[in-house]
C-alpha cells in the first residue's frame, strides 16, 4: 500500500481514449471526484452496450483511479472483475490485458506483473503505456537496466508524453538526479488538464517528496498545501506533510497530520508513521498504543503481496528491539523482490543482528543505483561504522547531511558523526 511511486500515477491519462469518447456524450455534475464521474459514465455505457468490452474497460480504469483517490484496495478487486468480463466478451482485446497488468501492479503483485508487462510491450512495441507499465514492474523488482531501456523507448516514441515523463522522473530520482526529477515532474504537471484535480494533486505531492529529499521542506510544504486545496484530505499529501513537519522539528504538527493521514487511509503502514510522529513528540503512551495497533494490523497482512513488512522491519529494529523478528521478515521480502528499498531494509535488519559484513554488501547494492535519500545514506553510514569502515561511515553520514540539512535523520546523522569523531580522538590519545 505504499507509496509514492509511479505505480499509481497517470495511467488514466494514457489509455482512456474510449472513456474520453464516452465523456463527450455526457455532461455529469462536477460535485463528485474525477474517478467517481468516470465510474458513473462507464456504468451508463455498460447499460447501453453490456456486451461490448469498451464499457467494462472504462469502468475498470475508473475503479483503479478511485483506488488511488481513496487508497482503498477493494477498488482493484472490482476493477479486476470488470477486466474478466471484458476478456470474456473479447479475449484478444489489448486494453483489457493492459488493465490486467496495471491492476497487478496496483495490488503489489510485482512478480506477476513483470511477465505480463513484457508480453504487452512485445505485442505492441508502439504502445507508450505498455512500456510505462514495463518500467514500473522492472523498478519494483529491481531490474533497473531494463526499466531504463523501457522508459527511454517510451520517451523516444513521444518525448512530451506524461507517462513517459513521469517514469523518467522517477528513474532520475532513483539514479540520484533529484533536480532532474523535479524538472521532469514539472514538465508533466504543465500537461495535466486543470479538471484532473487528483492528478494535479498527486504530482504536487511527488514534487513535495522530492523537495524534502532535497532539503527544502518549506518549498515542499507550499506544494502540499496546494495539493490539499485541489483535493482535500488527500492521503498522499497528508503522508508527506508528516515528513515535512518532522524535517522541520515540528513534531506536534506532525502528529496532527499523521492522525489525519490515518483517518484518510487507515492502512497499517500509516499507523507506523503515526507512532513515529508521536514518539518524536514525546507522547510516549500514545506512541506505544499506535505502534501496538500498527504491529497487530501489519502482521495480519504480512504474508500478502501488499504488506507493511518494510515498516515492520524498521519498527522491530528502531523501536521494539526485536532484531530477530526484523531479519525474518526482511529475508522474506528480499526473496520476493530485489529493489533498492528492499535491499536497504534487509541491510538494516542484518546490521541489527550483528551481520555487519553482509549488511554492508546489501546497502552498497542499494547505493549503487544512485539513490540520494538522506535516510538511506544515514543507514549506510551507520552500517559502515559498525563494520569498522570509518572513512566510508564519515562519507555516507556527511552525504546524508549535505543532501538535506533538514531531514528526519539529520540529528541522528550528527550524533553518529560525533560518536565517530570522539572514538577517533580517544584512539589517538
Amino acid at each position: 500500500m505504499r507509496t509514492l511511486n509511479l505505480l499509481t500515477f497517470f495511467y488514466s491519462l494514457l489509455c482512456c481514449s474510449t472513456l474520453h469518447a464516452l465523456e463527450a456524450e455526457q455532461n455529469p455534475t462536477t460535485s463528485k471526484s474525477p474517478a467517481e464521474l468516470k465510474i458513473e459514465i462507464a456504468k451508463n455505457a455498460i447499460q447501453k452496450s453490456p456486451d461490448h468490452p469498451d464499457g467494462h474497460n472504462a469502468l475498470a480504469l475508473a475503479l483503479t483511479r478511485r483506488a488511488r483517490e481513496t487508497s482503498e484496495p477493494a477498488y482493484y478487486e472490482l476493477a479486476s472483475q470488470e477486466v474478466t468480463r471484458s476478456l470474456k466478451i473479447d479475449p484478444s482485446n489489448f486494453e483489457a490485458r493492459r488493465l490486467e497488468t496495471w491492476i497487478a501492479l496496483g495490488q503489489h503483485e510485482f512478480t506477476r506483473a513483470l511477465p505480463l508487462a513484457r508480453a504487452l510491450s512485445k505485442s505492441r512495441p508502439d504502445d507508450i503505456m505498455a512500456y510505462a507499465l514495463l518500467t514500473d514492474a522492472c523498478i519494483e523488482t529491481g531490474n533497473y537496466d531494463e526499466a531504463e531501456k523501457a522508459a527511454q523507448w517510451a520517451l523516444d516514441m513521444r518525448p512530451g508524453d506524461i507517462a513517459a515523463l513521469t517514469r523518467a522522473a522517477y528513474l532520475r530520482e532513483l539514479f540520484g538526479d533529484i533536480q532532474g526529477s523535479i524538472d521532469l515532474m514539472h514538465s508533466a504537471y504543465t500537461k495535466v488538464p486543470e479538471s484532473e484535480v487528483e492528478d494535479r494533486a498527486w504530482i504536487l505531492t511527488q514534487f513535495a517528496h522530492l523537495q524534502v529529499m532535497n532539503g527544502k521542506p518549506e518549498v515542499a510544504n507550499n506544494a502540499l498545501l496546494e495539493a490539499l486545496r485541489l483535493f482535500p484530505n488527500y492521503h498522499y499529501a497528508l503522508g508527506n506533510l508528516v515528513k515535512v513537519h518532522v524535517a522541520q522539528n515540528q513534531y506536534e504538527e506532525a502528529v496532527v497530520a499523521a492522525k489525519a493521514f490515518c483517518k484518510s487511509a487507515p492502512h497499517p503502514e500509516n499507523f507506523f508513521v503515526l507512532g513515529e510522529a508521536l514518539a518524536k513528540a514525546k507522547m510516549l503512551t500514545e506512541s506505544e498504543a499506535a505502534f501496538a495497533d500498527f504491529e497487530e494490523k501489519a502482521l495480519a497482512e504480512s504474508n500478502g503481496s501488499d504488506n507493511a513488512n518494510r515498516e515492520l522491519v524498521f519498527y522491530y529494529v528502531d523501536y521494539a528491539n526485536k532484531p530477530e523478528n526484523a531479519l525474518k521478515l526482511a529475508k522474506v521480502e528480499i526473496e520476493r523482490r530485489q529493489d533498492l528499498f528492499t535491499r536497504d531494509t534487509y541491510a538494516w535488519a542484518l546490521q541489527a543482528n550483528g551481520q555487519y559484513a553482509q549488511a554492508s554488501l546489501e546497502i552498497q547494492k542499494a547505493l549503487a543505483i544512485g539513490i540520494r535519500d538522506p535516510a538511506i545514506l544515514y543507514r549506510a553510514g551507520v552500517i559502515a561504522a559498525r563494520n569498522g569502515n570509518r572513512e566510508t561511515a564519515f562519507k555516507h553520514l556527511n552525504e546524508s547531511l549535505k543532501q538535506a540539512e533538514q531531514s528526519s535523520v539529520c540529528h541522528l546523522a550528527r550524533i553518529e558523526l560525533e560518536k565517530l569523531s570522539n572514538s577517533k580522538d580517544s584512539s589517538a590519545n
